[in-house]
Parts: structure tokens; sequence; C-alpha cells
């Protein structure tokens, strides 16, 4: 039945892109146009997928706005390579410098967007990541033990008590070797619960809960009278190891997780749990000294279902489920099994009735499974093929993205009729609708994100440009305004009105509240100091010259630290900074503040030096030399600006 879906799908996709001209009609461009000078209405974050980063985009336009580095390292900016951001990406397996970023939450109160953090997760070396909306800036990356595959990650609770994580693969608690065909009963999948200061942002891990070996794929948090629980999405509860592709598919349902975290955090403070031996790093980036530090942990808090007795419940969910969202109100759980012909929507006032009454058909691994005509309310029966993620639209629909059959279906909370369906160019995967996740969506703008794109933008050789579509939703017909391109893979979105952030936005970092430890506060301080092999630059960079401009002194093989500080005190006036031959990356220094440069001369020479952010009408002449002379040379250590002379003999 499978392979007769793809059949047709090709067959389906084939037909549109004869017809994809003719899709935007009307009034689309005038929907979509934001005058010269003009702002977007909505700030649009938009997973990286496997370049690891975070891109932003403007909404009605579709204009990149920033790439924000989070888990690669970026040589735009330095990000992982200046002495100040090399921790973010350290991890006890060491400096890890790309990951698989697929999801993205924005953080809440009392199940509003607030606009103060954004989280990400890392699916390859599992992590979670904090960027302050104030900066744009990744502030905290936690590395998550116990886990593989960050996938189901990193949703958050609607007053952002907890960022939750759960597993993509299961497998053997800490470092036991165990043979792979142990699976059933060696491999296990975690949730974790991290805890986020509601002042400062700060996680970390409060508890993990221990679940049979099988794989989480998304989850989302309760909100109103299901506050207290979160739901994640399972499939492979067949306990495959090999070949998922069949041997995971086994099964008519796989479940939906419920996990009453209120219960599990008190189980977590009345003593119930475990605490074992995990190593972890918690990396954090200090605004006052301008410098992260990486810290590793080594124990984790263990809770156990079979010591927790109704903390965990199991749904059966039609089958190989991928999204589990909960629609505004709370009260509606949907799940989408990607192989089914149906979307079954739970009710959660149906589920507590059901675990009251003890309505059970039998257990997971000790959980306790729900018969599903008890939670369900009802199914929407010939959506499309394989539906994937549920937005909302606060006005008592639900809107359901198609991979298989390339469209996005709206349909009724109330009565589960379809109410109207549009085609996307091609193969959507999730779908983004402002707020959609929350208990108040705007119901103007959704977009959905093509995993192909085909004859939609200009050919690009054998990968094309991933695709983003946005549509109007404001009306009882779904309208198709604009196509715009993205970093790919974009996997999730999020986004909230620009009002909530660009009002909140630091503009330069005020200079006499630099605590680096290296800050050159001023010209008349700049300096360049000598301990052993190791020569400390102070230098500063305001328009238009670097001091100081001309080092000599430095010898082959010295460790060479720039320390630069933009004495600069205006918005939007970076400096760069860049060596010839340096074998990492350049500086972005935004304004009052110091970024650090190592490089290591491994050749003698005259070396260039400049600044490679434009900056003023006399960028081109930031620049400078250091000389590198042989190691072992009797060449002094000097340093200046604007000092000159007649004439220097050769040597």
């Amino acid at each position: 039945m499978l392979g007769l879906a793809v059949a047709t799908t090709a067959a389906m996709q084939s037909c549109k892109m004869k017809t994809a001209a003719t899709a935007v009609q009307g009034d689309a461009a005038t929907k979509t146009y934001v005058a010269p000078g003009k702002y977007d209405e909505i700030y649009n974050f938009v997973s990286g997928g496997f370049n690891g980063q975070v891109s932003v985009y403007g909404l009605p336009s579709g204009r990149l706005l920033k790439v924000i580095p989070v888990f690669a390292v970026n040589p735009e900016n330095g990000y992982g390579y200046s002495e100040e951001t090399k921790a973010m990406l350290n991890t006890t397996n060491g400096l890890i410098p790309w990951d698989d970023q697929h999801h993205l939450d924005l953080s809440q109160t009392n199940g509003e967007q607030d606009g103060r953090w954004l989280f990400a997760n890392a699916n390859n070396t599992p992590r979670v990541a904090r960027i302050d909306l104030t900066t744009f800036k990744t502030m905290e990356v936690l590395q998550i033990p116990n886990s593989a595959g960050n996938h189901s990650s990193p949703f958050i609770t609607e007053n952002t008590e907890y960022v939750v994580a759960g597993t993509r693969f299961s497998v053997p608690l800490g470092s036991e070797d165990v043979p792979i065909s142990s699976f059933k009963d060696n491999f296990h999948s975690t949730a974790s619960f991290i805890s986020v200061d509601k002042n400062t942002g700060k996680m970390d891990i409060a508890f993990q809960i221990v679940l049979p070996g099988m794989n989480l794929d998304l989850s989302h948090a309760g909100k109103g009278p299901s506050h207290d629980w979160f739901f994640f999405s399972s499939y492979n509860t067949e306990q495959a190891y090999t070949l998922l592709e069949v041997n995971a598919s086994q099964k008519d349902k796989d479940y939906i997780v419920a996990v009453n975290w209120k219960k599990a955090e008190e189980y977590a403070k009345a003593g119930k749990g475990k605490k074992v031996p995990a190593s972890y790093a918690h990396n954090t980036y200090d605004e006052h000294t301008q410098s992260a530090t990486s810290e590793i942990k080594n124990e984790v808090l263990l809770l156990d279902p079979k010591d927790c007795p109704d903390m965990i419940y199991m749904i059966p969910c039609p089958k190989s489920p991928h999204g589990c969202d909960i629609d505004p109100s709370g009260e509606y759980i949907v799940g989408s099994g990607k192989l089914a012909a149906l979307i079954p929507v739970f009710s959660f006032s149906k589920m507590t009735g059901a675990i009251a009454g003890k309505q059970f058909e039998g257990d997971f691994k000790g959980i306790p499974i729900i018969k599903y005509e008890a939670a369900l309310h009802g199914e929407v029966q010939k959506p499309g093929l394989g539906p994937l993620h549920t937005e909302f639209d606060g006005k008592g629909n639900a809107y359901t993205s198609m991979f298989l059959s390339s469209e996005v279906v709206k349909w009724s909370l109330k009565d589960l009729k379809v109410l109207d369906r549009v085609p996307t160019y091609y193969s959507v995967g999730h779908l983004m609708i402002p707020g959609g996740d929350t208990k108040k969506p705007g119901g103007k703008y959704l977009v959905a994100y093509n995993k192909i794109t085909k004859d939609r933008f200009l050919p690009t050789g054998p990968e094309l440009a991933q695709s983003a579509q946005l549509y109007d939703i404001s009306g009882d017909k779904m309208q198709l305004l604009l196509d715009f391109p993205t970093f790919g893979e974009p996997h999730y979105a999020q986004a909230c009105q620009a009002s909530l952030i660009k009002d909140k936005q630091v503009k330069f970092y005020d200079i006499n509240k630099n605590g680096h430890e290296y800050v050159t506060m001023g010209e008349k301080k700049a300096n360049v100091v000598r301990k052993g092999n190791r020569v400390d630059i102070y230098m500063t960079a305001i328009r238009s010259h670097l001091v100081p401009d001309n080092i000599e002194g430095v010898f082959v093989g010295d460790e060479v630290y720039f320390h630069v500080t933009n004495l600069e005190q205006d918005w939007d006036i970076p400096h760069g900074f860049a060596i010839k031959n340096n074998p990492n990356a350049e500086l972005l220094i935004m304004p009052g503040e110091t970024v650090t440069l190592k490089f290591t001369p491994d050749k003698q020479g005259i070396y260039p030096f400049y600044c490679t952010d434009f900056c003023s009408a006399l960028h081109q002449e930031m620049s400078g030399y250091l000389r590198v002379s042989p190691k072992g040379s009797n060449v002094p250590l000097k340093f200046g600006t604007g000092e000159t002379v007649t004439s220097v003999a050769a040597k």
C-alpha cells in the first residue's frame, strides 16, 4: 500500500508542476509587499536542520534577516572559533563543531508567547540551547546524557517551567557494552525535564524519566486544563533494531505517551528518583565577561515508572505517529500517523476519565495502556495521505500537513470535518502558524516547510533551494501568497509578532560595563605583552583605524592572541578582524564588545590584518601589519600606530 501511495504522490506532483505558475493569484502580491523602510509584522524563526543554525525571516515578505549560530561553527562572526565562544560547543566528547538542529520553541507565560527566549535542539549530539531575543545570541547550551537522537525537543510547558527533550534512538543507559540484539532487555528511551529559571533563563536537568526502548518523535505540553501533562508521539513500539522501515511498521497502532509532569515533579521532590552517574557539559555565555565557560556535571536524577505509579500512560495511536499537537483550549490531543489514512483526535477529559475508571487494555512494559475508544474524541476521515503535523488558528480550526499528497488540510475541531485543502510544492513537512502551539494563535498566516522544490526556484545543481510557502488563512479558504527559499533543511519553525521583540533589542554594549579580562578601555591602553611564547595584543577598533597597527617582535611558533575591543557606542557599527593565513576564522566585534582571535604563525613574514566589516568611507584603510621573525631572532617587541621613520635598512 505504501508503494502505491508513493507512486500516486509522484503522479500528483507531476501534474502540479505543470500548473504551479497558476497557484498564486489575485491580490497575493499586495498581501506580502513590505515597502522599503517598513518593517515586517512577524519574526519567523526557522530551524536549520543539517546546517546546525537558526535562521530568522520577516513575514509576510519572506526576507532573510539573520542567521543565528547555535550548534555549528560560523566563520562569518567567529562563533566557535573565537576564544570567547569555543566553550559553547564543548561536550563530553570534546568540541563538536556541527549538529542537526531540528526543532524550536519560543518561551511562554500563561500559555502565550513572551518574546524572551528561543530554545533550539541538537539532534545528533543531544543538546538544548537557549537564545536571548534581545541580542539574538546563543547564551546557553546544555548537553543531555542518557539520550541518543534528541529529536522530540525542545518543547516547553506553558509557563516555561520546563524544556522537555525526548530520545529518538533508544540506547543502553550509561556506557555498558551489550549486544544490539539485546534491545528489548537493555535499551531505553528517556524524557528529560530541564528546569528554566524564570528570571535568568538558566537551564538545568531536573530529572529524567526512563521509558521502554522505543522512538519518541514529537511532543507538546498541555495547556489550561491539561497544563500538568506532557504528550509524546512514539513509534517502533515493536522494539525493532534493524530494517526499521519494515520491522517498525508491523503494528496498526503505536502510542501517544502521556506524562503527568506535575506528579513526576512531586516524585522527584519526595526522593522517589535514583541519582546515577552521568557526565554532561553545561555551557553558558556571560554578558559581563563577554565569554563562555563550560562546566562538566556528573549526575542526574532518574525516575522509573515502576517506582512512580500514575505518572505515565499510553494511548494507542494509528500508525507510526509523527506529530503530537495540543489545541489552544488544552482539551484536544491530535496524533498524526504517518502511515494512517485518518487523523485521530483524543480528548483530555476523556483520557483522565478513562484513567479514573481504569479503562485499560493491558500494559506496555508495565505502563498502563488506555483503551483507544475511551480516550478518543473522534477521527478526521480521509484527510489526505501521510499526515504529519497540526497547527491551530484559534478560531476552532486545525491545519495538518500531508507529506505524501503534498497538501495542507484545514478541518474543524468541533465536528472533525474537512473544510479546505490547498496543494504545497512539494512534500510538506512541518507547518507554522504564529503562536499556533499557544493559547492564542495568530490566525492570519500559515507557512509550509517543504522537503522538495523541483520547479519553484532557479536550479542550483543537484540540490535545489529549500522551500517555504506562505498562505493567507484569514478567510474561509486558504490562499498561497509567496514562495521563499530557506537555509536547509527547515524542519520546524516558530513565529511571533514583531512587537514582542523589536523594541527590546540591545543596540550596543555599554563599554563602561565591559568586564572582559582583556578589554582595552581606550587607545592609550593598547598594549602588547609577551609571557614566554604567548603574546597578548590589546587592540582597539574604531572608525577607521586599529591600535596598534604595526607590531614586531613576534616569532614563528608564538601563540598570538588578538584581543580586539570595539570602541564604538553606536548601533549597527560592528568591526571585523582578520589576519592573513589564519587557519580558523575572522572576528565580528559588536560595539562595546571585546573578542579574541588566536593566531599561531608557522612561517616568517609580514602578515597584514584588517577590518572585514565595511564600517566607513575609509574602511579599506583600516588595516595594519604583523611582522613574524624566525624563532630565536633578536628582534625586540615593538608596536605602535601612526609612527613613521624615513628609512630602515633591510636585514
